[in-house]
């Protein structure tokens, strides 16, 4: 079976800007964004670039370094998703007290449900969360 398209979360992406966060898995998934779309819930691009400026303010990458790496992230199919508050803010909630999770996590975890896409994430609480909700997990 052919993947035709993933959910990715913020610590997949972050884990390509730095060197330090990569592997083997990560960089798998970043190939077959070549071939699949990443659809991502709204809170996504909020998520990446506080961690950037959070990286920023900690020395650990600089401005330059952060604009190139956007510009690079926005080149990728990625599909931004968005949802009236009152809709995510009731099945998020109620995902993340199910899982133990953050509300973030879980709109990670609901996208995929929703979309019956595989979950490309570093999290291992989420990953685990995932698994307990039948929810697959981007495979290398």
């Amino acid at each position: 079976m052919s993947l035709s398209a993933i959910v990715l979360d913020a610590s997949m992406a972050l884990a390509w800007a730095f060197e330090d966060e990569g592997n083997a898995y990560t960089d798998t998934v970043l190939e077959s964004l070549a071939e699949v779309k990443a659809f991502v819930p709204a809170i996504w691009p909020l998520e990446v670039g506080n961690a950037l400026l959070v990286a920023e303010r900690r020395g650990r990458l600089n401005q330059a370094a952060t604009v190139q790496f956007l510009a690079l992230l926005w080149q990728l199919p990625i599909m931004v998703e968005t949802e009236r508050p009152e809709q995510m803010l009731g099945e998020t909630l109620a995902l993340a007290r199910e899982h133990g999770l953050s509300t973030y996590d879980a709109t990670y975890l609901l996208l995929a449900m929703r979309r019956g896409f595989p979950l490309a994430t570093t999290d291992a609480g989420l990953r685990q969360a995932a698994t307990r909700a039948g929810v697959p997990l981007f495979r290398q």
